[in-house]
């Protein structure tokens, strides 16, 4: 956030620390911290009426908050960001935490989803979080197509992918639909296969149908974009998204508003039909990133923070996210390099496995 670093950079040296040992402060303990108690950790020794001033201009610039009658400071949501932006110091991954996730990776189950599944168990037990992975949708290239009559009102299209992956999909065909109609327009998609992956065969079809609509019969051309319709809808998502460790978030603080607050969250998160959101948070980059409070644009909820990253497949593809949902007083310091390498990890194995 622009506002954010330009604040930081007309900070003096005094202001920045104070403002550090806040967050700090805030983030190991989720408590307002007040003067008296900086003037025991600074590293400049001043009074603790000289720390209220600075709190006071902090405050005056957004940074801080003081909270219902507390003489203690707490960040604010710009505050969050300026320190995660400007002033937070990543660690190094804990050996434990590595061993734990290695372990999930090392499992011999054929089953993909079953390993995601796992992944993100291992995740929310390692961060005390709620973790979050979104599982790729199946994007092997295409080898045959086929349509398959099952009444006047119902049939099946076939689509068998180079790696043996079968599916089977219902749809509605045109009405008059017969078996040629229908083997022209398998034919016609076969044609267009050439190891294309679904969606790139959507893209071609699309502009070939539109090409040769009058020497493709009409109802084969129908057939075809009725297919297409039930491949647009089905096919499109970007995967099943699996949430682990809701009992790390309700277990945290037993306030009523506060298990209100995290109920908001998880209905948020199931009603998503299309959480394609979900992959564009972190698209902008291969790193990870973090989105605290209200900028998190997939959930309505405010004062929950998310540290999300995409993996990637063999061609560097974004096909994918992990990630971790608590408050906003994340040690985002420590979840930072556990959500990096767990997606260097699920990368990985899916290269390998593909």
């Amino acid at each position: 956030m622009q506002d954010a670093a330009h604040l930081l950079e007309q900070m003096n040296d005094r202001s920045r620390e104070v403002f550090r040992r806040v967050v700090e402060g805030y983030l190991d303990t989720g408590e307002p911290v007040g003067s008296r108690t900086l003037t025991r950790t600074l590293s400049e020794k001043v009074s603790a009426a000289t720390i209220r001033n600075v709190m006071q201009d902090l405050e005056f610039l957004g940074l801080l908050d003081s909270p219902h009658v507390s003489a203690g400071r707490i960040p604010t949501q710009l505050g969050l960001r300026m320190f995660v932006d400007g002033l937070l110091e990543v660690r190094e991954l804990d050996n434990d935490d590595r061993v734990k996730l290695d372990a999930t990776m090392s499992s011999n189950a054929d089953n993909v989803s079953g390993l995601l599944d796992r992944v993100g168990s291992a995740l929310s037990g390692v961060t005390h979080g709620a973790s979050l992975v979104l599982t790729p949708k199946h994007e092997a290239p295409m080898k045959h197509i086929e349509f398959v009559s099952l009444g006047h009102d119902r049939a099946l299209v076939v689509l068998v992918f180079a790696d043996g992956h079968v599916e089977n999909r219902l749809f509605t065909p045109p009405p008059g639909q017969t078996p040629s109609s229908m083997r022209e327009a398998a034919n016609f998609l076969n044609a267009l296969i050439e190891g294309r992956t679904l969606s790139e065969l959507r893209r071609v079809m699309t502009l070939e149908i539109a090409k040769r609509r009058q020497e493709l019969d009409s109802l084969a051309a129908d057939m075809v974009e009725s297919g297409m319709a039930i491949w647009d809808s089905e096919s499109d998502n970007s995967g099943r998204l699996i949430v682990r460790g809701r009992a790390n978030l309700l277990g945290q603080d037993g306030q009523a508003e506060e298990l209100e607050r995290i109920r908001s969250l998880f209905d948020d998160l199931e009603r998503k039909q299309d959480i394609a959101e979900f992959l564009e948070l972190a698209e902008d980059g291969e790193g990870v990133r973090i989105f605290i409070g209200s900028e998190n644009k997939l959930f309505s909820l405010s004062g929950s923070s998310l540290v999300v990253s995409p993996y990637m497949n063999a061609d560097r593809k974004i096909i994918g996210a992990v990630g971790v949902i608590g408050p906003t007083r994340l040690n985002y310091g420590r979840i930072v390099p556990i959500v990096d390498y767990t997606a260097q990890l699920v990368g990985k194995l899916i290269s390998d496995r593909s």
